[in-house]
């Protein structure tokens, strides 16, 4: 599309072309509403609708935004191997600046921004929307700065709208992230179980965080912030349980303790250091795995949002697609045969 043209796109997702991106977008395109897709990588679902842009160069952002009523930011360095470290900051808070910069020019009075649990960092107890913020990592504590960034923003001038929205650790069909390794883990039948499983664990299953976020553009001026998690948290024994039972597993499982598992992660990111290679196993991971991440959304009910589905659906839709019976049969085979 070039620089002369109108444009008849009123919404504008920026990651639009990843995990939760392209399940909104399907959602806009399914209700009729009209958007446009910011990405570096091209949107497989919509390419007609994805623009090349760059959150941190605020020249791609300018030309993406003209002309666009909201902006949705969902653009991230999240991983928890990002490198360079420095591509957090770059991307999260100086990204969060160029995108208020590009809305100020544009003239757009309306910003999603999808935040993230992990501004709370480990606490032993649930937690709201209040805090307390401790971040453990680079991820948590950019993420953290660019709410402030945003908030300034909206700050300016009482008529604007901001919805911040902190997901806890969203699953879903195409997802690659700890919930999908946790049943790939289980399905192959590699899976150890490590401490005693009776932490709790907060999730969020995509379907419903997609709606969610279509949701919070109804929402009027001034700024909101809401935790999302799909309830009722289940304990991670519980969850190992549920995963196995949709997998057709029975029997018991191979256990380890918390300490000796870390020792292991230990050594890992040690060998991720000297060689420059990504493991599956950190320490930070398995830290992750064994701690209690609860999070408080009772913001969300009061919103009047309705989950389409329920916690437990989300998981069985999951399974379904990703480890359909042939297929597990058959990872677990070949887990077989590597041992």
């Amino acid at each position: 599309m070039g620089p002369g043209e109108s444009r008849l796109e009123e919404i504008c997702i920026l990651g639009g072309s990843g995990f939760i991106g392209a399940r909104l977008a399907g959602l806009f395109s399914e209700q009729h509403i009209p958007f446009r897709i910011g990405d570096l990588r091209k949107s497989e679902a919509f390419p007609d609708r994805w623009i090349w842009c760059d959150v941190r160069k605020g020249e791609t952002l300018a030309e993406l935004v003209r002309g666009a009523s909201v902006i949705i930011n969902l653009a991230a360095a999240h991983r928890d191997d990002v490198r360079p470290i420095s591509l957090y900051q770059e991307t999260n808070v100086d990204g969060a600046r160029e995108v208020c910069m590009a809305a100020r020019v544009a003239g757009i009075q309306k910003i999603v921004f999808t935040s993230s649990v992990a501004v709370y960092g480990f606490h032993p107890t649930p937690v709201d929307e209040n805090g307390p913020f401790a971040p453990f990592n680079e991820y948590g504590r950019t993420k953290l700065e660019a709410e402030s960034v945003y908030r300034a923003w909206a700050d300016e001038d009482p008529s604007r709208t901001l919805a911040i929205v902190r997901p806890t650790a969203v699953f879903g069909e195409g997802n690659r992230g700890n919930v999908y390794n946790l049943m790939r883990q289980i399905a192959c039948g590699r899976f150890l179980m490590v401490g005693d499983g009776k932490n709790k664990k907060s999730i969020a299953y995509v379907g419903n965080v997609a709606r969610f976020l279509v949701h919070v553009l109804t929402m009027g001026p001034g700024t909101h912030i809401l935790n999302y998690v799909d309830g009722p948290d289940l304990e991670t024994k519980t969850l190992v349980e549920f995963i196995r039972g949709c997998l057709g597993q029975n029997g018991s499982l191979m256990k380890v303790s918390k300490s000796a598992a870390l020792a292991g992660g230990r050594l890992f990111d040690a060998a991720a250091h000297l060689t420059g290679r990504t493991f599956p196993i950190s320490a930070i991971r398995i830290r992750k795995f064994c701690e209690g991440t609860q999070f408080l959304s009772s913001r969300v009910e009061q919103s009047g949002f309705v989950r389409p589905y329920s916690l437990r659906e989300g998981l069985e839709r999951t399974i379904r697609f990703e480890f359909p019976p042939a297929s597990t049969s058959a990872v677990a085979t070949v887990a077989a045969g590597r041992s």
